[in-house]
């Protein structure tokens, strides 16, 4: 799905012509549209609220939309964001809409960052997976025109913010795609193919290279497992000195039946999204081709599957890691720590100045945040609230959570140097302080758990239904503005 955003003076004849109405300003209603008839159908002018009128006057020939903003006190660029989502769910069976909202923003908002939020909105808005569905019905949407004397300024920042959203579909669609069709070495080919098309440099290992790379902990998960594993980097190299080195982790667990820990049957139904954290990180770095941060960015991307079999890791089985510590496996279910220590591992080797991992990893961070939040975790206060900083800029929303060192006992084991579980309670943590022992003390490093917002079982206000693509503009964001501390 592509859609095209340009800027005009006026509106296409062809466009469905969308307009904004604050709350708590009568003056922002169009005169000649017939208000008393468009409140009885109950339209409140509420944020994102969308209502079709018919009408035609000399700026408007055909279909008119009416989107709610809100309190004019109360609108900011998040806010342009669901807006712009609504109306890609709402006009997506339009090919072609205009808006001239953005030429009367309240609050110093300005016109290139709501162009590029609003953007970013419609595309999201207007995604849909039916790959496999025999009465699909595809967006029809294909372009929308900012409308305005002043909207040729704003072209740019709409161009890269629908470049972004474009990257977050595409990990949607990672995300949605079947575990046995999108199998380990297909997700690299797959990945490591876009990336190259947009000009990224990208190194694709295959098994017998992971072997000489002493990657014990995804050797180990792999070994249920009936397809090879892969590890993929993707490197963004920036035009000129860069400003620092950025390096994202990303967990690509192509589908988790638990391993010999089996999971229940309604427990492994959505398990084709544990690779939500891999999706993340590929997409961003797609995004970064456009985004052209002044910081290198170097994604590290441990792929397989964690399946059952005659000779899949056993409970009580110790794995090598990369950075040489033992870990005794008691639960071949938290196995996506350990492809995360190789690739944290391999990370920290190459001294990067801060290293960002995304993952899936328990439901404990679920049950303390629920399916909206994702866990941050940190061994650097100014890096966590930096990361933190970023995702509320982009409206995804994470909440720190602590990182006990007398939890780290939890892990101790009598044959090896780890366990790769801790206690009943605290699972978040004691994942967070596992994965701690693969980071190099001296590099900022955070830890983002997306086991509740990488995958929703019901569409909300600002996500669909499945694979979310949370992450990508948290890390692009993070990217654009990144400086080593």
């Amino acid at each position: 799905m592509t859609i095209s955003f340009s800027a005009a003076a006026k509106a296409p004849a062809s466009a469905v012509v969308v307009l904004g109405v604050f709350a708590d300003r009568t003056d922002s209603r169009p005169a000649d549209l017939d208000w008393v008839a468009i409140e009885a159908r109950g339209f409140a002018s509420k944020l994102a609220q969308v209502q079709f009128v018919e009408g035609a006057s000399k700026d408007r020939t055909g279909l008119t939309a009416i989107v709610g903003l809100g309190d004019s006190a109360e609108l900011d660029l998040n806010g342009i964001r669901r807006i712009g989502v609504a109306l890609g769910r709402a006009l997506r069976k339009h090919a072609v809409i205009a808006t001239p909202m953005l030429e009367d923003l309240p609050n110093g908002l300005v016109a290139a960052a709501a162009a590029q939020c609003l953007a970013e909105g419609v595309v999201l808005g207007a995604y849909g997976f039916e790959k496999y569905k025999s009465d699909a019905t595809p967006a029809l949407l294909k372009k929308v025109v900012l409308v305005g004397s002043s909207a040729r300024a704003w072209g740019p920042a709409a161009v890269r913010g629908a470049a972004i959203a474009d990257a977050v579909c595409w990990a949607r669609d990672l995300v949605n795609e079947p575990g046995g069709t999108l199998t380990p070495p297909e997700l690299a080919k797959v990945a490591a193919a876009k990336a190259r098309r947009v000009g990224l440099t990208v190194r694709v290992h295959t098994e017998a290279a992971i072997e000489r790379m002493r990657l014990g902990g995804l050797l180990g998960v792999n070994r249920g497992s009936t397809n090879p594993p892969r590890l993929v980097e993707v490197i963004y190299e920036p035009t000129g000195r860069p400003t620092g080195t950025l390096a994202l982790v990303g967990k690509g667990i192509t589908f988790d039946s638990g391993g010999l820990s089996l999971k229940t049957g309604p427990g492994m139904m959505t398990m084709k999204c544990d690779m939500a954290g891999a999706a993340a990180v590929f997409g961003a770095m797609i995004a970064l081709a456009t985004v052209k941060p002044r910081a290198r960015v170097h994604a590290w991307v441990p792929i397989t599957d964690n399946m059952p079999s005659g000779d899949a890791v056993r409970p009580g089985d110790v794995l090598r890691i990369r950075n040489g510590k033992t870990v005794e496996v008691l639960n071949t279910d938290a196995e996506g720590r350990l492809v995360l220590a190789d690739a944290l591992s391999l990370a920290s080797e190459t001294k990067p100045d801060a290293i960002v991992d995304l993952a899936t990893l328990t439901g404990a961070c679920m049950v303390a945040l629920g399916s909206s939040i994702a866990g941050l975790m940190s061994n650097n206060d100014e890096w966590s609230a930096t990361v933190r900083a970023a995702a509320d800029t982009v409206g995804e929303r994470v909440w720190p959570l602590p990182l006990p060192a007398d939890y780290k006992k939890q892990l101790d084991s009598p044959v090896a140097d780890m366990k790769n579980i801790g206690g009943a309670y605290g699972g978040s943590l004691t994942a967070g302080l596992f994965l701690q022992e693969f980071v190099a003390a001296d590099i900022p490093w955070a830890h983002l758990d997306i086991a509740g917002p990488a995958f929703l079982e019901a569409e909300d206000a600002d996500h669909p239904r499945g694979g979310t693509g949370f992450g990508v503009r948290l890390l692009v964001e993070l990217a654009q503005n990144f400086v080593p501390a």
